[in-house]
């Protein structure tokens, strides 16, 4: 005679919530936040104001980066005795600079299933609308303030997508028109809201406008890829490459070795040394 089966095995369900237009909510986020015992989410008050526009009704429990580690624990085993736990953050998808890594990773290792539902994301919808280019790109989160960590982090050879404070929008794109000040940028303000703005111009064009008029508002900053500098100005960072590869460095782990020293990009050093063989 078989063992009597055990209860089943819950799941996490990720949901994208709104960045600014309720509307935008999917229907597929609104199913699971019905059939979820229960949502955890960052403010229990933004999420209830979403929950009531639907008629949604949900037991919510607090799920924010200063508890973070401990909830998780408690709704895995919500989860392992069949529990369903839908998770969301203030706006956007879980996870993208909002809580819910240490869950989703808590889940797989307890080998627990998480469904992951697309919906809105800040940082797509400002690199669409930037209309810079979207072949190649990375999102840096919330960009450092240390000056020498911002330089490095605008030197990218990928569009870069990247979240800043309206206080200090003015300063970095000071930083970077200093880099080049030809730079194409888009800065993306309130996206989904009312007062939806999207601002394109060069890096200095920006940098006046914004420290004449500082900007209100949340802010998504787009910066094209950085030009790759001539041959002749790569010279001491390839024979400093040149001379790792020398003593036995791969070329690759060596490019990116140098490009942290020197600030130029490894992608750059390794194509011109190639280039140059």
């Amino acid at each position: 005679m078989s063992a009597p089966a055990g209860p089943p095995a819950g799941r996490l369900i990720v949901c994208p919530t709104p960045i600014g237009n309720l509307e935008d909510v999917t229907l597929r986020v609104l199913a699971a936040l019905r059939e979820a015992d229960v949502v955890a989410c960052e403010d229990t008050r933004r999420t209830r104001t979403l929950l009531e526009r639907y008629g949604v009704k949900a037991r919510l429990v607090s799920y924010h980066e200063h508890n973070e580690r401990a909830r998780a624990g408690q709704l895995v085993e919500r989860m392992r005795a069949g529990g369903v736990v839908a998770l969301v953050s203030d706006a956007g998808t879980p996870l993208v600079s909002d809580p819910g890594f240490l869950l989703v990773q808590a889940c797989v290792a307890a080998g627990l299933a998480v469904e992951v539902l697309p919906g809105p994301s800040a940082a797509l919808a400002a690199l669409v609308a930037s209309a810079l280019p979207a072949d190649r790109w990375r999102f840096a989160g919330f960009l450092p303030r240390k000056r020498a960590e911002l330089e490095a982090e605008l030197r990218t050879a990928e569009t870069l997508v990247a979240f800043e404070s309206p206080r200090r929008i003015a300063a970095t794109l000071a930083v970077l028109a200093a880099l080049d000040p030809q730079r194409p940028v888009a800065v993306c303000r309130e996206l989904t809201k009312l007062h939806e703005e999207v601002v394109r111009g060069t890096a200095a064009e920006l940098a006046e406008r914004y420290a004449a008029a500082p900007p209100r508002g949340e802010i998504a900053l787009v910066v094209g890829p950085a030009r790759e500098p001539a041959t002749a100005d790569l010279r001491p960072a390839l024979d400093a490459l040149d001379r790792l590869v020398a003593a036995g460095a791969k070329p690759r782990p060596a490019a990116a070795v140098v490009a942290e020293l020197t600030g130029v990009a490894a992608n750059a050093l390794y194509r011109a040394r190639t280039a140059a063989r």
